[in-house]
């Protein structure tokens, strides 16, 4: 069984869970091949499969008639659909949603997508997001659900010791500088947090520049003059995957923690790779957060908008050691758990034989 899984850039979450099931999908003797539009890095993370880089249209599809695929998984490109189903194509289409941005922004795309292309899909794809999960039963309520937790392999990806002592806790963030990463708010935790701990603040700041605009990034180093984290904000651009799980373990190491400040998310991925690599996160109730993080057990919430809160939560997993190491306990037994890359495996294959919703 061969499986072609499209994607706007190989960046991001949808990369790495790229890159996983890759890996996952190869024991239940499903075949991927993976299509990204553009790649703008000079680098591409290991796929272990073939991966194709092509946006014009006629070279998409003579690509699908060659290798003759028995399935494609277009994350959340609905535009493609109509020019695949066109060419003569006869396997089975499914559309997969791992974040969309804003509910707003999710409803706009989803009302394209009924117009483009509700009757040629096969089912929709979704790693149990919940406003995800919402938006589509309301918006295709005759369209196939197929809803299980993404994978995450732990034993590729975990916890590495740094043998170091460290004088200051660093806080991690990740994502693009863009409005529903929330960074203006991420920055104020930030300054507040190096008041709190009388300067004694690192910063590791993850980004990719690529995927920001000119004037978001002026209004960033603004904001964090303003606050004066010049010295305290190491920006780190374009880490390799590969890598991560390294800075992930310093963090922990530090005694820090990772903080997300998203408005809305659709999987957890970044949270899974922090909580593999025994480092604590709070975040914000971004929607997709929910099926990694329970409050005080693998993780921390705070209220969005409010930044005294993240700094207080903050504060406790950083000086109480008891409840610290009983969350990064649960965390890593959780993704073990529940994120499986066998399970993953097992749910996807139903969800190709089977015309049935798998839903776990």
């Amino acid at each position: 069984m061969k499986v072609l899984f499209i994607f706007y850039v190989p960046s991001g979450g949808v990369e790495t869970l790229n890159r996983q099931r890759s890996i996952a999908l190869k024991d239940v003797g499903i075949t991927c091949h993976f299509l990204y539009y553009e790649n703008r890095r000079n680098y591409l993370n290991e796929h272990y499969n073939p991966v194709f880089i092509k946006n014009d249209e006629e070279e998409i599809i003579n690509l699908i008639k060659k290798h003759q695929y028995d399935a494609i998984v277009i994350t959340s490109d609905f535009k493609m659909v109509p020019a695949i189903k066109k060419s003569g194509y006869k396997g089975k289409i499914f559309v997969e949603i791992q974040g969309y941005g804003s509910i707003q922004q999710t409803r706009y795309g989803f009302s394209i997508g009924k117009t483009l292309a509700e009757n040629d899909i096969d089912g929709f794809l979704n790693p149990r997001t919940p406003h995800i999960s919402t938006l589509l039963s309301e918006m295709f309520p005759n369209v196939p659900k197929y809803e299980f937790n993404n994978c995450f392999d732990c034993s590729h990806f975990n916890y590495k010791a740094t043998g170091k002592s460290f004088v200051q806790p660093i806080i991690g963030w990740v994502g693009r500088i863009e409005d529903n990463k929330n960074w203006q708010e991420f920055l104020n935790i930030c300054f507040l947090l190096k008041r709190k701990l009388r300067n004694q603040l690192q910063v590791y700041l993850f980004e990719d520049p690529t995927l920001s605009l000119p004037e978001d990034r002026e209004d960033f180093f603004k904001v964090m003059k303003k606050y004066h984290l010049e010295k305290n904000i190491n920006l780190l651009p374009n880490i390799p995957n590969e890598k991560m799980a390294d800075y992930f373990s310093i963090i922990s190491d530090s005694g820090g923690f990772l903080c997300s400040t998203s408005k809305i998310e659709g999987a957890p991925l970044t949270a899974l790779e922090a909580m593999s690599c025994r480092c604590p996160i709070l975040t914000t109730d971004s929607s997709g957060i929910r099926t990694a993080v329970t409050h005080n057990v693998t993780g921390k919430y705070y209220e969005i908008g409010n930044p005294k809160e993240a700094v207080k939560e903050g504060i406790e997993l950083i000086q109480n050691q008891t409840l610290r190491q009983t969350i990064i306990n649960n965390a890593v037994s959780h993704v073990k758990t529940n994120f499986a890359p066998s399970l993953y495996a097992q749910n996807f294959k139903k969800m190709m034989t089977s015309t049935l919703p798998v839903s776990n």
